[in-house]
């Protein structure tokens, strides 16, 4: 097979257009070309008025050598790459015990079904309650100021992610088409086939419930164990320094488990283990992250603004927006985590605290477009001395959010007109919220440090230049967005363990080695292989 990539036709192509510019660009006859199959559409709307395709396109021809070498010098007709997983090879030597699994999130799910697929039977490990369960929590705090501190956005099955836009796409380096491997399974659970085409996929929160689910009695059948609403709280170890290795874990119920091989695969918001590392001596460094607010636009502006007369083209969905802008005071804003028709939801796991996230259900119907605006934050400038003082930093903002919000669960919010003129919000307008249970309309300097707050005002007439509409005052920032990534990044060798503890594998966001669903997934596939290795 011969891939052709950025083959580009126009938005309102007809559909024998594709196969014509297949033709052209290998200069074969019509009886020459066997079959063809799209790889990835995508869109170029960098250009309003001009918004055209991208198709990567996979070609069956009757003389593929020769085509090849007729293209030799054109680095987008190359052959087809082979995109096939190999499951790793290895057996459980007679009485060791079974590999262990700590976390049920998008890392931890892939790890323990690469391992159950290899035949390791794996023990999986997750201090929240089952996706079902969980899902009835995170209502409660949406719906009636409820928190369930075990079980929320943050904890318990399917992780941080399944509360989430769902997007099923990464700038990670992956050679190994090891995202292609996360997404292929993903459809066998359940999730639609145009996540293995689009090029960038999602599938929403409802339809990652019933994922997980498919995923967890796949596991199951093959051997593997789960174990809900059980916290790790020690490690058994024996030997000195770098010989250290590990020999159990220390559970919630009081068990102590046998265990050798350990994938840690905790979320970003898994603080209490982050500690408890700390106090094991287990390797790790401050990380950055960034903090800020979510920003509410209605959608149909940001449409307008992304695609110009062809906004509502089904070809092109709602628009989402990348922005980034390096203010005089040194720190990046960006956005994070856009979510085109979606909705901003409480995503706090401690008690007396305020976070934000944003989410969107498969169909993106929502009224408004929600983004984090965020502001970098450096470990070596705000907390140079305590490598766990992130989780100190972000825990006040989020202690003064609650407080701004009210001390009851809802979330302060503030419209942007009143934020670039320096005046608290006293109401809102035209721009209805989606948070749940309810925001106050205040300042919100009062929850964001100055350099974050000076950063974004910096930013958003900024924005407007690129997205019009951006910086509109009615606008809704509401706060506060702190868990972008974990603080902290567990460090790690060649052979994917902690150098100061033998059998341990930390993986995917609270490791700090993958930011998202499938960036989480490619990583829990590696430390899978890398466990398998070890035996």
């Amino acid at each position: 097979m011969i891939r052709i990539t950025e083959l580009r036709l126009p938005l309102d192509h007809p559909e024998e257009a594709l196969r014509e510019a297949v033709l052209a660009r290998l200069n074969i006859a019509p009886a020459d070309l066997k079959s063809l199959h799209v790889a990835r559409r995508g869109y170029d709307a960098r250009k309003r008025g001009h918004i055209v395709l991208v198709y990567n396109v996979d070609c069956d021809v009757a003389d593929e050598a020769a085509v090849l070498a007729a293209h030799e010098s054109d680095q987008h007709v190359r052959p087809t790459p082979d995109t096939t997983y190999h499951l790793p090879e290895a057996t459980l030597p007679e009485g060791m015990p079974r590999p262990v699994v700590i976390g049920a999130g998008p890392c931890g799910i892939m790890a323990a079904l690469t391992l159950a697929q290899a035949g390791l039977k794996p023990i999986i490990i997750e201090r929240g309650k089952d996706v079902k369960a969980r899902t009835v929590d995170t209502f409660a705090l949406w719906r009636k100021s409820v928190l369930t501190p075990e079980s929320n956005v943050q904890f318990g099955e399917g992780g941080a992610g399944t509360f989430s836009d769902g997007k099923l796409y990464s700038g990670v380096s992956d050679p190994r088409h090891l995202g292609r491997h996360v997404l292929e399974e993903f459809v066998r659970a359940g999730a639609p086939e145009e996540i293995l085409t689009i090029s960038k996929p999602h599938i929403g929160t409802f339809r990652l419930v019933t994922m997980v689910m498919f995923i967890r009695a796949e596991i199951e059948r093959l051997g593997g164990e789960y174990r809900f609403e059980t916290r790790v709280e020690g490690f058994e170890m024996d030997g000195e320094g770098t010989e250290r290795r590990l020999r159990g874990l220390r559970l919630s119920n009081g068990e102590t488990l046998q265990a050798e091989r350990v994938i840690l695969a905790v979320g970003h918001s898994a603080r209490d283990t982050f500690e408890m590392l700390r106090d094991a001596q287990v390797e790790m460094d401050a990380k950055p992250f960034s903090i800020g607010v979510r920003i509410e636009h209605p959608q149909s502006v940001i449409d307008v603004a992304r695609f110009g007369a062809s906004a509502g083209h089904e070809m092109l969905g709602a628009a989402d927006y990348k922005l980034v802008h390096h203010a005089s005071n040194g720190r990046a804003v960006y956005s994070f985590c856009m979510c085109p028709g979606g909705q901003v939801v409480a995503a706090t796991s401690e008690e007396g605290q305020v976070v934000t996230n944003g989410m969107s259900q498969y169909s993106r119907a929502e009224r408004n477009a929600n983004s984090g605006i965020v502001v970098e934050v450096k470990p070596e400038v705000d907390f140079p001395d305590d490598v766990l003082g992130g989780v100190a930093f972000q825990r006040k903002w989020e202690k003064a959010a609650f407080v701004a919000g009210g001390s009851n669960y809802n979330a302060p919010a503030q419209r942007v007109g009143d934020f670039l003129a320096g005046r608290p919000s006293t109401s809102l307008g035209a721009v209805v919220p989606s948070y749940q249970p309810g925001v106050t309309p205040t300042d919100l300097t009062q929850c964001l440090p100055a350099f974050v707050t000076d950063a974004i005002r910096e930013a958003l007439p900024q924005f407007e230049r690129k997205l019009r509409g951006f910086s509109m005052e009615d606008a809704v920032m509401t706060g506060v967005e702190t868990r972008t990534s974990s603080p902290i990044r567990l460090r790690r060798d060649r052979e994917g363990q902690s150098p100061t503890l033998r059998g341990l594998f930390p993986a995917g966001e609270g490791a700090g080695y993958a930011g998202g669903i499938l960036s989480a997934g490619i990583d829990g596939i590696r430390a899978a292989e890398w466990l398998a290795a070890s035996l």
